[in-house]
């Protein structure tokens, strides 16, 4: 293999990539926003990285500082346990049980436009009737 046919394919795969990167990124920031609208949160803030995924923490009840864990090396599992926790207990509020963050986990942006339909109900009073704290950002937050 010559050198000119070694780049070619890997500036090909480096372009596939990118492209992925970017589509992934598209679909969730556009399921972000319609879960974002339900729960009171500004639909805008989907297409910030990192300060949606600080909201998305929130809405589910952790502490949106938990994202800065992203930044160090193996952190993001860190944050990926928290979201999770948080995804459950916005399940809760959608009146959803534990086998829906399951869906959550392996495919967020379903997960995310599920939550965020029309015919959801979000109700976070349900959080406090199953002994959890209310979310701390969102409709039924303190602030």
């Amino acid at each position: 293999m010559t050198l000119q046919a070694f780049l070619a394919i890997m500036a090909i795969t480096v372009a596939l990539t990118l492209f992925s990167v970017l589509v992934g990124y598209v679909i969730m920031a556009f399921a972000l926003m319609t879960f974002f609208r339900k729960v009171g949160i500004e639909p805008w803030i989907a297409w910030v990285p990192f300060y949606a995924t600080w909201k998305w923490l929130e809405v589910g009840g952790q502490r949106g500082a938990f994202v800065l864990f992203s930044l160090i090396p193996y952190g993001s599992i860190v944050t990926s346990v928290f979201l999770y926790i948080g995804m459950y207990r916005s399940g809760i509020a959608f009146g959803r049980d534990a086998g829906f963050l399951v869906l959550g986990i392996f495919l967020p942006f379903v997960w995310a436009f599920m939550l965020g339909a029309e015919d959801a109900v979000y109700e976070p009073e349900r959080l406090a009737a199953a002994g959890y704290p209310p979310p701390l950002a969102g409709y039924g937050s303190a602030r």
